[in-house]
């Protein structure tokens, strides 16, 4: 895994960056600004970015909530030489998957990423599926718009307006949406003139 780290003490970045490698990943930086790391992160395509809290230039919590807004949204464990309960709350609203306190061990190391990289490939899983549900209910409000305009304009019974507009789409290789948008489309040809 490519891992971007930006970690503004350089002693602790570079033992970072070599327990990485001993770790199997790729170190994309170290970096010690917010500057540095957001310019990695949208031209290095890393994939997990690991954020010390206190960077030379800003925040790294702010960071990682700017990349996932604005950026290639990747997961994010922060490191924090501070054991304050508001740290981990910035964190979590931020979106951060993992929240290590210093001094870090391999063991947690890995179990930080291993888990950030797990719980976001999950959640993009789920985005996709919310995605594609929205898609199909939007679909089918236009089938049902589609079916309404042909029940009403042809005296159609709804399982009528329903396979003409299936068999349209199998005659002319369409998906039934496309079909059913084509005739919401073109409502007024259906549409019966009011007196």
């Amino acid at each position: 895994m490519r891992v971007l780290v930006a970690e503004d003490d350089p002693i602790i970045a570079l033992g970072l960056a070599r327990r990485l490698g001993a770790l199997g990943h790729e170190v994309v930086g170290p970096v010690a600004s917010v500057v540095d790391a957001a310019a990695l992160a949208r031209d290095e395509g890393a994939d997990l970015y690991l954020f010390d809290v206190d960077l030379a230039d800003g925040d790294g919590i702010e960071l990682a909530r700017d990349l996932s807004v604005d950026g290639p949204r990747r997961p994010v464990v922060v490191l924090t030489g501070l054991d304050a309960p508001e740290v981990l709350d910035r964190s979590i609203a931020a979106g951060v998957l993992a929240h290590l306190t210093k001094p870090v061990d391999d063991r947690q190391l890995d179990a930080a990423l291993r888990l950030a990289a797990a719980r976001s490939a999950e959640l993009e899983a789920l985005r996709e599926e919310v995605d594609s549900t929205r898609q199909a209910l939007a679909d089918r409000k236009v089938v049902e718009q589609a079916k309404g305009i042909l029940i009403n304009a042809l005296g159609l019974s709804e399982p009528e307006a329903f396979a003409r507009i299936r068999s349209t789409a199998r005659d002319r290789n369409l998906r039934l949406v496309d079909v059913a948008r084509a005739i919401v489309d073109q409502r007024a040809l259906y549409e019966r003139p009011s007196r």
